[in-house]
């Protein structure tokens, strides 16, 4: 109660200024890709601190007094900086579960930031990760609930790399899972990993889920996800995430439109 007192003190352009945070950052994009028709279907928002410093040197000053300000600084960022560059697609957001105490009110900052930046709210995906172990599954679920209310589409990152796995997928209903690099990386060549990768999309198709594969890194992979279903694409095969841009795909790279 103590926290939420005091998190209930800041404004939402307080929180939108980075309010108590002693350090700053910003954000790389990388594209997913639609390999049925070579389109973009999204660009996720990805932690860089100044000059592409990689994420690991700003969340290693996230912490317990901090993390709520982080967390709503991390969805203005990100929708600035989408607005700036002209996304004309989907916008994966990370959010962290354990900074939201209550999401009807942090909320607020991040539909305040769609409306001054002139972003689609209804663009906004908002990812959460199961990697990390999650105390209050029914506080998750009221996030999710609510998010979904209020017309955004989320999405389980990591799929397959963390605590919860299928027991997530059944309690926390969810619009996209993104399956783990782990899970792909050379599933071209892995008869146990294409079976786990089945499963996992025979599943999604029963439930209405669509699956995003991230960390695909070669065109063997590539083809190997393409055959089990999978058309959404996430990675280094297609592009690295860029600092405060929007990456380039070479064309040959693309599936015909």
């Amino acid at each position: 109660m103590q926290e939420q007192n005091k998190f209930r003190k800041l404004g939402c352009s307080e929180c939108a200024e980075g309010c108590a945070l002693d350090f700053d950052f910003t954000m790389a994009f990388q594209p997913i890709v639609d390999i049925r028709n070579g389109t973009i279907f999204s660009h996720e928002a990805l932690v860089r601190g100044h000059g592409d410093l990689p994420a690991g040197a700003v969340f290693e000053r996230v912490n317990d007094e901090n993390r709520y300000q982080f967390d709503q600084t991390c969805r203005v960022k990100a929708i600035e900086l989408a607005s700036k560059l002209g996304i004309d697609c989907y916008l994966n957001i990370n959010f962290l579960p354990t900074a939201v105490y209550r999401p009807e009110l942090c909320i607020r900052t991040t539909l305040d930031a769609a409306q001054r930046f002139g972003f689609p709210r209804e663009r906004i995906i908002f990812e959460f990760t199961e990697v990390d172990r999650v105390e209050d599954p029914e506080h998750l679920l009221s996030i999710v609930n609510y998010y979904r209310h209020l017309g955004f589409m989320t999405a389980i990152d990591d799929f397959g790399a963390g605590y919860s796995g299928l027991n997530m997928l059944a309690d926390t209903p969810t619009d996209i899972i993104k399956l783990d690099m782990n899970l792909i990386r050379d599933i071209d060549t892995d008869p146990t990993r294409q079976a786990i990768v089945r499963g996992v999309v025979q599943i999604c198709q029963e439930l209405g889920i669509r699956i995003i594969a991230e960390g695909v890194e070669t065109r063997d992979e590539l083809l190997a996800l393409e055959q089990q279903g999978i058309e959404l694409i996430q990675g280094f095969c297609f592009a690295r995430p860029a600092y405060e841009a929007l990456a380039e795909i070479p064309a040959q790279l693309l599936p015909p439109r």
